[in-house]
C-alpha cells in the first residue's frame, strides 16, 4: 500500500472515528495482522481503549480477526473496505435515487452505524422522517419496512453472520473467538415482524417533566422498554452490490453513445433481470430469450417484438461484442458479456487519459499499440503516419510515464 493510501485512510477514519480509532486502524494497516497484546504495546495505548477501538473497527467491517492453531486471536485490517468510505455519499445518494427518502436514510443508518437490527432501523428512519414532516404528519413503521424488504429484495442490504449454533452448543471452555457463520440463502431472508406504530418527533427540554433529573428519564425509559423481536438479526450495507449498480449503469451508458437509446434500454432490462441471479463476478449474465425481454421491457416502452429481435441482433453483431447470443430457444437467447464490456470501457478510459495528457497523436499511436499488441517503432510510424522524430518523441514520453514498456528483441 502507498504511503498517499495510508495518508488518506489515517484522514478518513481520524474524521469518522477520531484519534484513538484512527491510530490503532493504521498500526493495524502498516504492519499487517497483530495479536491484542502487541497492538497494546506498540501503539502504548491502554488495553481498554485498544478494545473499545477494535470493537468499532469490527462493527463497520474494517477490521477482520482469525483464531490461529495455538488459540491466539490477529486483527487485521480491510485498506479497500476503509477507502470505501469515500464513496459513502454515492452510496446513499443511489438509494435515495431508487427508494426516495425512506430509502436513503435507511442506508445512512446502516453506514454510520455499521450494523443494525431492522427493527432499531425501521424506527430510526420513522423518527428522522417524522422530524422533516409538517405538524401532525407522522411516518408508518410498515411503510419503512416496505422499503427495507425492497432494498433487500435487490440485495443492497444483507444479514451479518451469527455465531455458529454447534459452536455454542459444544461443551467445555469457550473460543477465544466465535467462528460467524451465514448461508447464502438466509442472507437476504427479512424476519416477518410486525412493527405496529409511527414516528415519533424529538420532544424539546421544555416539554419535558418538570424537576425530572436526566439520569432518572433515561432508567425510566429503559425499564419500560420492550423486548427485541428480531434480536441477534443484524443488517449491513451490502457494498458490492452498489458497485454492481454502478458497473450496469456504466455499461447501459456506453450503449447509448455508441447506438442509441433504445439499445441501452434493452440492455438495462436485461442487465435488471440478471441483477439477483448474476454474481458480480461472472464473465456473463444469464442467459435471456426474447420472449422473457420482450415483457420485461418498461411499461409505455413501445416497440413491438420484432423491433426488438432486429435490435438484439444488431447488438449481437456488433464488432464490441457487448451482447452475445447464446442459444435459438424461446426466439433467442441473449446474454451479456461484462468482462468484454468491462474491457471496452477501461480501454476507453485509458485513451482518454493520454488524449488528455499528451495530445490526439500519442493518443493514436497508443491506440495502435493497443489493437496490435507488439510494434517497432517504424510500423508505429508508418500506421499512425507520424514523422519519425515526432513519433519518437511521443514513444519517449509515453515510455516515461509508464503508459508504454519496451520490449528489446534477440536475434
Amino acid at each position: 500500500m502507498t504511503q498517499a493510501e495510508i495518508k488518506l485512510c489515517s484522514l478518513l477514519l481520524q474524521e469518522h472515528f477520531g484519534e484513538i480509532v484512527e491510530k490503532i486502524g493504521v498500526h493495524l494497516i502498516r504492519t499487517g495482522s497483530q495479536p491484542l497484546r502487541v497492538i497494546v504495546h506498540d501503539t502504548k495505548t491502554s488495553l481498554d481503549q485498544v478494545k473499545k477501538a477494535l470493537c468499532v473497527l469490527i462493527q463497520h467491517n474494517l477490521v477482520t480477526y482469525q483464531v490461529h492453531r495455538r488459540g491466539t486471536v490477529e486483527y487485521e485490517a480491510q485498506c479497500s473496505r476503509v477507502l470505501r468510505m469515500l464513496r459513502y455519499p454515492r452510496y446513499i445518494y443511489t438509494a435515495k435515487t431508487l427508494y426516495s427518502d425512506t430509502g436513503e436514510l435507511i442506508v445512512e443508518e446502516l453506514l454510520l452505524n455499521g450494523k443494525m437490527t431492522m427493527s432499531a432501523l425501521v424506527k430510526r428512519v420513522a423518527d428522522r422522517l417524522t422530524e422533516t414532516m409538517e405538524d401532525g404528519k407522522t411516518m408508518d413503521y410498515a411503510e419503512v419496512s416496505s422499503t427495507f424488504v425492497r432494498l433487500a429484495d435487490t440485495h443492497f442490504v444483507q444479514r451479518c453472520p451469527l455465531v455458529s449454533p454447534a459452536e455454542n452448543a459444544e461443551p467445555g471452555p469457550p473460543q477465544p473467538a466465535p467462528t460467524l457463520v451465514i448461508s447464502e440463502k438466509d442472507m437476504y431472508l427479512v424476519p416477518k415482524l410486525s412493527l405496529i406504530g409511527k414516528g415519533k418527533r424529538r420532544r424539546s427540554s421544555e416539554e419535558d417533566a418538570p424537576g425530572e433529573p436526566k439520569a432518572k428519564r433515561l432508567k425510566h425509559s429503559a425499564d419500560n422498554k420492550e423486548p427485541i423481536p428480531d434480536d441477534g438479526i443484524y443488517w449491513q450495507a451490502n457494498l458490492d452490490r452498489f458497485h454492481q449498480h454502478f458497473r450496469d449503469q456504466a455499461i447501459v451508458s456506453a450503449v447509448a453513445n455508441r447506438m442509441d437509446q433504445t439499445s441501452s434500454e434493452i440492455v438495462r432490462t436485461m442487465l435488471r433481470m440478471s441483477e439477483i441471479t448474476t454474481p458480480s463476478s461472472a464473465p456473463f449474465t444469464q442467459p435471456l430469450s426474447s420472449n422473457e425481454i420482450f415483457r420485461s421491457l418498461p411499461t409505455g416502452y413501445n416497440i413491438s417484438k420484432q423491433v426488438l429481435d432486429q435490435y438484439l441482433t444488431l447488438l449481437a453483431d456488433d464488432p464490441l461484442q457487448f451482447v452475445g447470443k447464446s442459444g435459438d430457444s424461446g426466439g433467442g437467447t441473449y446474454v451479456i458479456n461484462l468482462h468484454k464490456v468491462l474491457g471496452s470501457l477501461a480501454t476507453a478510459t485509458l485513451e482518454s487519459v493520454v488524449q488528455e495528457r499528451f495530445g490526439s497523436r500519442c493518443a493514436r499511436i497508443f491506440r495502435l499499440v493497443l489493437q496490435k499488441k507488439h510494434l517497432e517503432q517504424k510500423q508505429v510510424e508508418d500506421f499512425a503516419m507520424i514523422p519519425a522524430k515526432e513519433a519518437k518523441d511521443m514513444l519517449y514520453k509515453m515510455l516515461s510515464e509508464n503508459f508504454i514498456l519496451l520490449q528489446v528483441g534477440w536475434k
